[in-house]
């Protein structure tokens, strides 16, 4: 198996404290980039109001980011193993400031929708390459496992408590005021990552794949305006139906001509691994559920209880909570037992999330309301730690960004299915009042009641003994990456 080649300045990055401040501004830079993905959320309805934004519009304004997350995150990783992870980081922090400057300067909609598709180009760069690089410094087995729990906790906190910070400035600055408070933090990020993180790259380069990136955009980009336009279109609409054509022949193109490319953008012999297989798609399934529950949330707290901005985000602390108690403490237990027990506990709190959030109605007491939400903080934070190790455990580390970013690719890829998926159903509703808009978002709750029950049963698959057997399958990608 090949190792990375370590620039001089990753050489000395041996001493516990210098690691340490590695992983900080890894950590720094993450939390932007996953913070992005819900804080606009609470803005959504400041949004309708001085944007004049449509549902779809605010759809787009959310699904915009996480869209081009998912489609480019496995360029951005495999390009950085390439061409060395630290250049790319440097460029992709670049990039989200001005992104992010970009959409609190935005006059219009549609401009701000442009403006958060440049920052998540800025985000494809950090998101895998930052755990790449925090995987190349903690070369150990323990101490990576520890490492990557410390990381995937300040994703999980900070998309749990993005909200919460939103409603805060909302309230207080405005909503451009979300996008503008990166910029300082994008800098600090920058200057850290100069002085401490060490460059490094795969010794064995790997060639870019034009096709299969071509494919995968039009597939995710294809499916998501179907499932977004088809509240105005109607699912029968040729257009909405050609489009879901065109992205079928996409992904059945990509499973095609994948194998036959020396290099490919998606490595589909990772997915040999049933482990490996097993956390991209709970990435996927668990993610949906909390970017539905993050859309219809914020709207239902704030257009239909009539809470302010920043009530709105205190009412989310009790998923935000959680996160900082389990999510570490899971990273621990998932690297030395197994994803086995933190992702049935994940998916069982998602399951009865949803099957509770089934009773709650525009009266229903804010106590109850806080109690789903607890049970949802448990969720973020038993499901990511495990998702995180699996995907990089037992894969060569010369192919570390990849890795991290298939995982990656999968959570935002859910996350853009499940704002997609949530708007379509409550979108209509909204305007006809707090009881025909809960009453829709039971279709929304019952999808997340589904997913938490699929994610308890791939969190048992992935552990079976069977499926801890299919790791060998990958033995000639090692030999090939040697």
């Amino acid at each position: 198996m090949s190792s990375p080649s370590l620039s001089p300045v990753a050489a000395r990055a041996t001493s516990p404290r210098r690691k340490s401040l590695v992983l900080a501004v890894c950590c720094l830079s993450i939390v932007v980039v996953i913070m992005d993905v819900s804080i606009v959320n609470v803005a959504l309805p400041a949004l309708r109001r001085d944007l004049g934004a449509s549902e779809s519009g605010l759809q787009w304004t959310v699904d915009a980011y996480t869209l081009v997350l998912a489609a480019f995150l496995v360029l951005a990783g495999s390009t950085a193993d390439r061409v060395g992870r630290r250049r790319v980081f440097r460029i992709g922090l670049s990039a989200f400031g001005v992104g992010s400057l970009l959409c609190g300067l935005a006059p219009g909609i549609g401009w701000l929708i442009a403006a958060r598709a440049v920052q998540a180009v800025g985000g494809t760069m950090l998101n895998p390459v930052a755990m790449a690089i925090v995987a190349n410094t903690y070369t150990g087995a323990a101490e990576r496992a520890r490492a990557i729990g410390v990381f995937t906790s300040m994703s999980g906190l900070a998309l749990a408590l993005g909200p919460i910070v939103g409603g805060g400035l909302v309230d207080a600055l405005g909503w451009r005021s979300v996008f503008w408070i990166n910029v300082p933090i994008v800098a600090v990020a920058l200057v850290g990552s100069a002085l401490f993180v060490p460059e490094s790259r795969a010794d064995r380069a790997r060639r870019p794949d034009p096709v299969g990136q071509a494919l995968m955009v039009l597939v995710l980009g294809c499916l998501v305006f179907a499932i977004i336009e088809s509240g105005a279109l109607g699912w029968s609409s040729p257009t909405i139906v050609g489009l879901l054509a065109v992205a079928a022949l996409g992904a059945w193109g990509l499973v095609r001509y994948e194998p036959r490319c020396r290099e490919p953008l998606l490595e589909l012999r990772l997915f040999r691994s049933v482990p490996f297989s097993a956390a991209i798609v709970t990435a996927l399934v668990a993610l949906c559920g909390f970017g539905a529950f993050l859309f219809v949330t914020t709207q239902y707290l704030q257009d239909v209880r009539g809470l302010s901005p920043v009530a709105a985000g205190l009412c989310l602390l009790p998923v935000g909570v959680p996160v900082l108690l389990v999510s570490r403490a899971v990273g621990r237990l998932a690297g030395a037992r197994g994803p086995r027990l933190p992702l049935v506990v994940a998916g069982s709190a998602l399951a009865l999330s949803g099957g509770l959030s089934l009773w709650v109605g525009p009266d229903t007491p804010l106590a109850v309301v806080l109690g789903v939400h607890l049970l949802f903080g448990v969720f973020i934070g038993a499901v990511n730690p495990p998702i995180s190790n699996a995907a990089i455990d037992g894969m060569p580390r010369s192919m570390a960004g990849l890795a991290g970013a298939l995982a990656s690719t999968g959570r935002q890829t859910g996350t853009t299915l499940g704002v997609a998926v949530a708007g379509a159903v409550v979108g209509p509703h909204l305007a006809g009042g707090g009881a025909e808009f809960t009453g829709a978002a039971h279709h929304v709750w019952w999808l997340v009641l589904v997913l938490g029950a699929s994610v308890v049963g791939l969190g048992v698959l992935a552990s079976s003994a069977w499926a801890r057997g299919t790791r060998a399958s990958t033995n000639d990608l090692h030999r090939f990456m040697a």
